[in-house]
């Protein structure tokens, strides 16, 4: 079982950036894969980024090249720097947590956060 709480959501103008935070209670955070998807309103959640076990990372080309996901095992603590922010890129931003293998689908992650606000302007 894994608590997570995502941080650092808010309003930004196209070109600027953002980093998301989500904190993660209970035991065992270091054999998570953890994965950040975000919803839009009137679409489906989407995949933004995941980070397995071992470091390794993917992306959809969507955030390629401007998003960042990063553990910390020691904080139990996943991070997500967005840089260079368009305004499709506003959505509600939700961290997720998986004992298995790292996925970029989110039926198979066991634990959710309550999602952050990402909201960019043009």
């Amino acid at each position: 079982q894994v608590q997570l709480v995502e941080s650092g959501g808010g309003l930004v103008q196209a070109g600027g950036s953002l980093r998301l935070s989500c904190a993660a209670s209970g035991r065992g955070f270091s054999t998570y894969n953890m994965g950040w998807f975000r919803q839009a309103p009137g679409k489906e959640r989407e995949f933004v980024a995941v980070i397995s076990r071992s470091g390794g990372s993917t992306y959809p080309d969507s955030v390629k090249g401007r998003f960042t996901i990063s553990r910390d095992n020691a904080r139990g603590t996943v991070y997500l720097q967005m840089n260079s922010l368009k305004p499709e890129d506003t959505a509600v931003y939700y961290c997720a947590a998986r004992l298995g293998g790292g996925s970029i689908y989110p039926q198979v992650y066991q634990f959710w956060g309550q999602g952050t606000q990402v909201t960019v302007s043009s």
